[in-house]
């Protein structure tokens, strides 16, 4: 249950990063790919100042394979494939309840059936629920998603939120190739983005597809 590039594309593919140090709905300083200081490293370190994409990853990396340990708990004494435990990690990063969710356990013991019913529970917000028949499918069978990409917001408001409107999909497997596979050959890297960093006054509130993606936002305890 090795952490893979392609399982870390596969999780990053469901989130977003922001590069600076940005305040999430209930004002708690986040970076990065929705990571606070719980995660053991200190991101108001990142406020008002730009990190690089590759610096930004490499962090999220460490973190991801942090909670990688926790999914190598819950199934423990079980062999998973690459594509049930990139699955597992997507779930766990987003919900962080991978030692206690049922389906884990009916899965364990065999009964597969009510583990892919069970992993559907997990539904709230609804706008969830894509990502969450995207993991049961990844899980139960293969059915990888990602092509590479993932959002990035690339402007805060004043008040330090994200503009939502700022939203952009981005490459970033070229880097997570470099950080997770330091020996293998040079892959190109994707032209560089003139970004615009302006805080606004007023702050653009997110509705409907924007709203859905402020709803992946979930803070890494």
């Amino acid at each position: 249950m090795k952490l893979t590039q392609r399982t870390a594309m596969e999780v990053a593919s469901h989130e977003a990063v922001i590069r600076q140090a940005y305040k999430d709905s209930v004002s708690v300083w986040t970076w990065s790919v929705g990571l606070t200081n719980n995660s053991g490293h200190n991101v108001e370190r990142y406020i008002d100042k730009i990190q690089t994409l590759e610096h930004c990853l490499e962090i999220y990396v460490w973190a991801l394979e942090k909670y990688a340990d926790d999914v190598r708990d819950a199934f423990a004494g079980h062999e998973l494939t690459e594509a049930q435990f990139a699955g597992a990690l997507s779930f766990h990063w987003n919900t962080g309840a991978i030692g206690r969710a049922s389906w884990v356990r009916h899965w364990k013991a065999g009964n597969t059936a009510k583990a892919k019913k069970s992993i559907m529970y997990w539904k709230t917000p609804t706008e969830i629920i894509p990502r969450r028949k995207a993991e049961r499918d990844l899980f139960f069978k293969g059915v990888w998603t990602n092509e590479g990409y993932m959002v990035e917001y690339t402007r805060l408001t004043s008040r330090h939120t994200p503009v939502w409107s700022s939203a952009t999909r981005i490459d970033v497997s070229a880097i997570l190739m470099k950080l997770m596979n330091p020996t293998a050959p040079p892959h190109p890297s994707p032209p560089p983005v003139d970004y615009e960093w302006v805080a606004p006054d007023v702050p653009v509130p997110p509705s409907g597809f924007w709203a859905w993606l402020m709803s992946l936002f979930t803070r890494k305890e």
